[in-house]
This record gives C-alpha cells, sequence and structure tokens, in this order.
C-alpha cells in the first residue's frame, strides 16, 4: 500500500463529462442525468483500499443527509482489475449493497475518467456546483485508519454547507492521502 496524496485538480476546472456502467443497475449511467441541482460530490474509491474501507460508513452517513438538500454523490472504482480483482465490478455491486450505498457506483474500465479528474488516490473526493465548476477536493476528513481521529466527513461537509448557503468556503483544502489507483501498466 502506498500513500498517495490527491492531485488537487485546479478550482474552478469544470466536471469532465463521462458514461461509465453502474456496478449496481449494470447500466450506463452518465454526468449530466446523475448531478445534483445545487452540487455534485464525485468520489474516487475502490473495494480494497484500507482507506476507503475506514471512510465507507462516513461517506454513507453525508451522502444520506446532503442528496435531500440536492447534492447528488457519484462513486467511481478505475482501479485495473485484471491486477486487483477483487475490484472487479460484480464485486463492487456487493460492496455497495453491503455498506448501503445510496449513489451509483461506477466502473470506469478504460481509466480515462480517472485521468481527466486527475484522480491519484482512493479516496479521492471533488465537489462541484450547480453548473458543474470545481470548488473543493481533497480529503473528507482528517481521520485515517489507525490515527484515532474520528469519522467526521468535517472538510467536505464545511465545503458543501459553503454551498449551500451561497458562501465561499475559506477552508484550507487539504489533499486527501489513500492507495494509489491502480493504473493498468
Amino acid at each position: 500500500m502506498s500513500l498517495t496524496p490527491s492531485n488537487m485538480l485546479p478550482l474552478g476546472t469544470k466536471a469532465p463529462d463521462f458514461n461509465l456502467m453502474d456496478s449496481v443497475s449494470e447500466k450506463t449511467l452518465n454526468l449530466t442525468t446523475l448531478k445534483g441541482e445545487m452540487g455534485t460530490v464525485i468520489m474516487f474509491i475502490c473495494n480494497h483500499c484500507p482507506f476507503v474501507i475506514h471512510v465507507n460508513p462516513e461517506i454513507v452517513r453525508v451522502a444520506e443527509q446532503y442528496q435531500s438538500k440536492g447534492i447528488g454523490f457519484i462513486a467511481i472504482s478505475s482501479n485495473d482489475v485484471v491486477n486487483y480483482p477483487q475490484d472487479a465490478p460484480h464485486l463492487m455491486k456487493e460492496v455497495a449493497k453491503e455498506a448501503g450505498y445510496s449513489f451509483p457506483y461506477l466502473y470506469d474500465k478504460t481509466q480515462e475518467i480517472a485521468k481527466a479528474y486527475d484522480a491519484a488516490c482512493t479516496p479521492d473526493f471533488y465537489l462541484f456546483d450547480g453548473n458543474l465548476e470545481l470548488i473543493y477536493r481533497g480529503q473528507l476528513d482528517d481521520s485515517r485508519p489507525g490515527n484515532g481521529i474520528p469519522l467526521s466527513g468535517s472538510d467536505l461537509r464545511n465545503a458543501m454547507d459553503a454551498l449551500l448557503l451561497g458562501q465561499e468556503n475559506i477552508q484550507t483544502q487539504k489533499p486527501s492521502i489513500g492507495c494509489n489507483i491502480k493504473w493498468v501498466s
């Protein structure tokens, strides 16, 4: 496991569009139909990363609390499933159901979408406003496996609260830290 930080895509970047297969419904979904009215959180995650496993309960709580406020949530896995078969789409479906995801869990087989978002690690979080312009990127909060800091989702929550209140997010945006995306070689 290598500790990899977010690349911190420039704020204001327009969300790259996509058409990806949802591992749960097995339908191809796109950003236009999934985006939230007020904003959209796009998360690059995977099944096996201990950092994602650690934050999964808080991701579920945050999504449940903010979806009703007009924030859309989308999870994407871009890992190489040949060398990391535990991240295969049929297992993504199992993880989504077991964790209680209330959002689609999309499979980026070609890894083109991870590259378009300059995603580097799992988990990696992006918040786009209602016009799909990037207003936050980085970590969920300061909690990491084994560091004793409880999950709160505070960094992402602060960014979403600022968006919903029509205010600028003045909090420092810290890179997420996690496992590197498993690129096809």
